[in-house]
Order: structure tokens, then C-alpha cells, then sequence
């Protein structure tokens, strides 16, 4: 029986090849059409892992699970979105600590603790000034002698961005003027001239600002005493975070 010849192998790729191959081009582009749309928030990224490395969730000595080292160009657009005053402040959403913090620190290098108060909510941070600092009894209109105070915090607010929501409080005891026929009116005027002095002490966006009046309503102690009614009688100053609007 003669013998079968084998034909030589044709020349070339085996044909699943070409399926492969044209599949790992779509795979390639898939990737490079994701990596284009990708857009990297560095000063986001930065507040996540700070937030993080507060709460030690990584141990000492191993290492961190965020590692970013951003290009020269986005630390450039990074420190000039940042950065907006003497400060130190940010632009960026500031954790309530980190605000407080920066608040407390213009405090004390401008002397100011032992008339205001600093204190966080879940809204802000709130500066305390009682009512001695700034108004007359069962008046509105500012003293000379508290308008510095006014101005070193306007100096503040114009270092950050953030809105802000003045509030006047009184004590309980009733008061009845013709200008003010309740502690409602009393406490809305207060709100309104310490916003009007700001505004005066520099470029300000009013829309940033709200005046509210609450009256005897928001007590922080029992109105039961002298000493507990000066307390009670104060303006509070919410500074906002970025996220909050000003109602």
C-alpha cells in the first residue's frame, strides 16, 4: 500500500489568533477610552486619606493603603484651589475639627479667648460672644468698644468661604419697647447689626450671610439666675461647612 504524502504545513498564524488578538485590542481600548474619562480629585483624595491616618487606621510602620503622589501640575492646581488666605484655611471641604481647629488657633494668636468662645456642631463651628462685649442692655446698636472684636472676626470669616449664620439669643425676661416689642425683635437687630458691621469691614458676598433671631427659645442655661441670664443673652456665629448653605 503506497504511502500517504503529508502535506507541508500552510505558512502563517493559526486562525484563532486573529480572534485573540482582535480581542485584546477591544480590551486595550476599553481601558484607555476608562483611563481618559478618569478624572482624579486631588483635594478630595487628600481629605479621605487624612481622614483615615486621623482615625489611625493604619498601623505604624506598614504601609499606607493610600499612597498618591500627584503629577507637578495637579500639585500646582492643588495648592492654588487650597490655599486662600494667611491663614491656612481651605477651600476645599474642611472637616469640623480641622475648622475648629484653625478657628481656635486665630483665637488665641489674636487674644480673643477670653471674650470669645469656640465650640463645634454638627452644623459648624460656633463663635460665642456674649452680650457685654457688644451691646448696651435691651439695645441693638453696637458699642465702640465691641467693634474690634467684630472686626477680627470679620478678618476670620474673609479667609474662608464658608456661609455664615449670625443668631441673637436673650434671656427670658420680657422686654417691651417701642423699638422692640418682644425679645424676637431684640434678638433679630442684634443678629442684623453685627452682620452690617462685617459687611462694612470688608469685601464681603452678603448672600454668604443670614440673621435669625431666636429669641429666649435656645437657653445654653437655666434662666434662673443673674449670672445664667448674662449667659443666655450672647450672638452666636455659625460658620457653616461647605456643604451647608446659610439657612
Amino acid at each position: 500500500m503506497k504511502r500517504r504524502e503529508k502535506k507541508p504545513a500552510e505558512g502563517g498564524s493559526p486562525a484563532w489568533m486573529t480572534t485573540y488578538s482582535d480581542l485584546v485590542t477591544l480590551l486595550l481600548c476599553f481601558f484607555v477610552l476608562l483611563y481618559s474619562m478618569s478624572q482624579i480629585d486631588v483635594a478630595r483624595f487628600e481629605a479621605v486619606a487624612e481622614s483615615f491616618r486621623n482615625r489611625v487606621i493604619f498601623f505604624e510602620g506598614s504601609p499606607s493603603a493610600i499612597d498618591f503622589e500627584p503629577s507637578r501640575e495637579q500639585e500646582a492646581d492643588l495648592e492654588k484651589e487650597n490655599f486662600i488666605g494667611s491663614e491656612g484655611l481651605t477651600q476645599n471641604q474642611m472637616s469640623l475639627e480641622q475648622l475648629l481647629s484653625e478657628v481656635e488657633g486665630f483665637l488665641e494668636e489674636n487674644q480673643l479667648q477670653d471674650f470669645i468662645t469656640a465650640n463645634r456642631t454638627d452644623q459648624g463651628v460656633v463663635l460665642i460672644l456674649q452680650e457685654r462685649i457688644l451691646f448696651d442692655s435691651a439695645e441693638a446698636e453696637l458699642k465702640a468698644e465691641g467693634e474690634p472684636f467684630l472686626d477680627k472676626v470679620a478678618l476670620l470669616l474673609s479667609n474662608i468661604p464658608n456661609y455664615v449664620r449670625v443668631e441673637g439669643h436673650t434671656d427670658s425676661r420680657p422686654i417691651s419697647t417701642r423699638q422692640y416689642p418682644s425679645n424676637w425683635e431684640l434678638s433679630g437687630a442684634r443678629a442684623s447689626s453685627v452682620i452690617r458691621h462685617i459687611l462694612d469691614s470688608g469685601e464681603f458676598n452678603a448672600e454668604r450671610f443670614i440673621a435669625v433671631g431666636h429669641g429666649d427659645t435656645r437657653p445654653i442655661v437655666p434662666n434662673d439666675s443673674a449670672d445664667n441670664w448674662q449667659k443666655n443673652r450672647r450672638v452666636e456665629i455659625v460658620i457653616l461647612e461647605l456643604t451647608e448653605g446659610p439657612n
